[in-house]
């Protein structure tokens, strides 16, 4: 899933990321609230992780701006407020859950596993391409309905692929689903994923073609 964290406090911000992106997540950093809102309405998030007391923009601001204009994704508000009319008012502007600072990491992905199931993104659970399919919620990947074992970046590398089926897909793009926008990786850095979850996809019917300095591209065998 791709992941917004709205955080001013850039060492919990990077703390959060770090974290969800070890689940195989892929995370975007925003630090200001304005800068928040134009992103997202551009880029679009599955869940959106939303401080409070945030630079621009606060995050009571920021949400119901974006629950206005349409907006739909699910988020939970972050915030050292405990107080019950702060988590009325979150709750009030659209949020779907509160989280109160300080807490555990391992809270915080708790919630966005409960909420990603209540919510069920809006988004079909489970996508299939020829003889493959991809369970976004166990995060599994499976051909002929046997699991396929497949670590966690090229999941995210071959779900981002099935998204855009048939379609060309940057390197740029790849590592913007996989690490997030703005990570500081290279291109090359998204070739060796590609080369090893090829070979795993050897013998599905389903194949990743190259297009030389564009991109990549799944699609049915021949």
């Amino acid at each position: 899933m791709r992941i917004t964290v709205v955080e001013d406090n850039e060492a919990l911000a990077s703390a959060i990321a770090f974290r969800l992106r070890g689940s195989g997540h892929a995370v975007d950093l925003l630090y200001n609230g304005s800068s928040a809102e134009a992103f997202i309405l551009h880029e679009g998030s599955d869940l959106i992780v939303l401080d409070v007391n945030l630079p621009g923009m606060d995050g009571f601001e920021l949400l119901s701006s974006l629950r206005a204009k349409g907006v739909t994704t699910p988020v939970i508000m972050v915030t050292a407020r405990a107080d019950m009319t702060d988590r009325i008012a979150g709750l009030d502007r659209g949020a779907d859950d509160y989280l109160v600072k300080p807490f555990e990491m391992e809270e915080l992905e708790a919630r966005i596993r409960a909420l990603l199931r209540r919510q069920k993104l809006d988004l079909v659970e489970r996508e299939e391409f020829g003889r493959l399919a991809f369970d976004k919620g166990s995060r599994q990947v499976l051909i002929d309905g046997e699991v396929l074992e497949v670590p966690r970046k090229e999941a995210a590398l071959l779900e981002c692929l099935l998204d855009s089926r048939g379609r060309l897909v940057s390197k740029g793009q790849l590592i913007d689903h996989i690490y997030g926008v703005g990570a500081d990786v290279e291109d090359s850095a998204i070739e060796p994923f590609v080369s090893r979850l090829r070979a795993r996809l050897k013998g599905s019917g389903v194949v990743i073609k190259t297009a030389r300095g564009l991109g990549y591209m799944l699609v049915l065998a021949d």
